[in-house]
């Protein structure tokens, strides 16, 4: 599987995560709250663990925060009409740029000295 496709897996995880938390305050049925929230973590789990596959610990959990924030944020906004000041935005503007320099560094293997 190439970077990608990882990257790809790291956002679903990360908006899973976001709609296990939205799921908990948007429905008012018990059952349905607590069925919903476990469906969107048990995935967030699957896409979380398909992205360590092809990235590095480091770059599938820092894409995938990323992308919980900013989903988050977004879904803040227009289901909750919560505001987002300029603030939010230039932090959700750095954690994009951390990300894409995260995405862009190599990561080097370690050798065995045995």
């Amino acid at each position: 599987m190439a970077n990608g496709g990882g990257y790809v897996w790291a956002l679903a995880a990360g908006f899973n995560a976001a709609l296990a938390a939205i799921s908990a305050k948007f429905f008012s049925t018990l059952l349905l709250k607590y069925g919903m929230v476990i469906l969107f973590n048990v995935t967030m789990w699957g896409c979380y663990v398909n992205s360590l596959k092809a990235l590095s610990s480091l770059q599938a959990t820092v894409t995938n925060f990323a992308a919980n924030f900013i989903s988050s944020g977004l879904a803040g906004c227009f289901l909750f009409d919560e505001p987002l000041p300029s603030k939010w935005f230039a932090g959700a503007s750095l954690i994009i740029f951390g990300v894409f320099i995260l995405s862009k560094s190599s990561i080097e293997e370690k050798q065995n000295s045995d």
